[in-house]
């Protein structure tokens, strides 16, 4: 369902439907620890970064906090009202979910023993990234993109239909994938109707601008730039990674890799 990897790639974190969460190493690829704790699907897993601390999330709601210096289990926070789709985390002690259907994100201040929750403007809200410590993208079913800071709780700029509307139902395309170069003004969405599409946040993050758009036929389950920002690398599926309610029988289940322009 997910993986992240150490700042050093001496760790390679896998969560999975069975509830666990598989840390390997990377070079072997064999698995070196498991562990367990959720009780439904692990949905995501972050590392902070420059750390071994890993931030996990699932479908139970709750956000995990494991150190995979000593292998140990640290805590566990509860908040959203419903299953946890994604999770993200950069060099603070905080990690940033997006809870689906309960339409919030929220900001884990871990070492404050709190939380920032921020409300959605509409629909199901699929995934969220953090662009830098200051301000993070959301995507929803709706077909919305949203920018947000972290000091409001109400988004610096909405795209509606970001991904157009499907011809066959008149309805907004699905956007189920997000991703932010970190610590630079570029943004990349997918979409279920196959499409990559790149953006630019102005200058005072007040707004996103279309700059270019890539086709591949399936569902884009996931976008992650690389850390030199040389590529985007990209998961396409026949079906959305959390539930089988379209097919696309002509797609390839696979990654891509989209070299960019320096």
């Amino acid at each position: 369902m997910c993986l992240a990897i150490s700042y050093d790639s001496k760790f390679l974190a896998t969560g999975s439907e069975d509830k666990m969460i598989y840390i390997w190493n990377p070079e072997m690829m064999d698995i070196t620890h498991t562990f367990a704790g959720h009780q439904q699907t692990v949905s995501g897993v972050a590392f902070r970064k420059g750390t071994y601390d890993l931030y996990s999330a699932s479908e139970d709601r709750s956000v995990k906090i494991w150190n995979l210096t000593e292998m140990a289990y640290i805590e566990t926070l509860f908040g959203h009202q419903g299953a946890i789709t994604s999770i993200d985390a950069l060099g603070r002690e905080r990690a940033i979910t997006a809870g689906g259907s309960d339409n919030t994100v929220r900001i884990w201040k871990i070492t404050e023993e709190s939380q920032l929750i921020f409300m959605g403007n509409n629909g199901f809200i699929d995934g969220v990234h953090l662009i830098n410590e200051e301000h993070f993208i959301t995507c929803t079913n709706e077909g919305s993109i949203s920018l947000w800071g972290v000091n409001r709780k109400k988004p610096l700029a909405v795209v509606l239909n970001a991904h157009g509307v499907n011809a066959a139902n008149n309805m907004p395309n699905w956007v189920t994938a997000i991703a932010a170069m970190r610590n630079t003004d570029l943004v990349a969405s997918g979409s279920c109707d196959g499409y990559i599409r790149f953006w630019k946040c102005d200058n005072q993050f007040r707004n996103l601008l279309p700059l270019h758009s890539v086709y591949i036929n399936g569902f884009i389950n996931a976008l992650q730039f690389s850390s030199d920002g040389r590529f985007l690398v990209v998961a396409v599926g026949q079906e959305h990674r959390l539930g089988r309610w379209f097919k696309v029988k002509e797609a390839k289940n696979d990654i891509c890799i989209i070299t960019l322009k320096t």
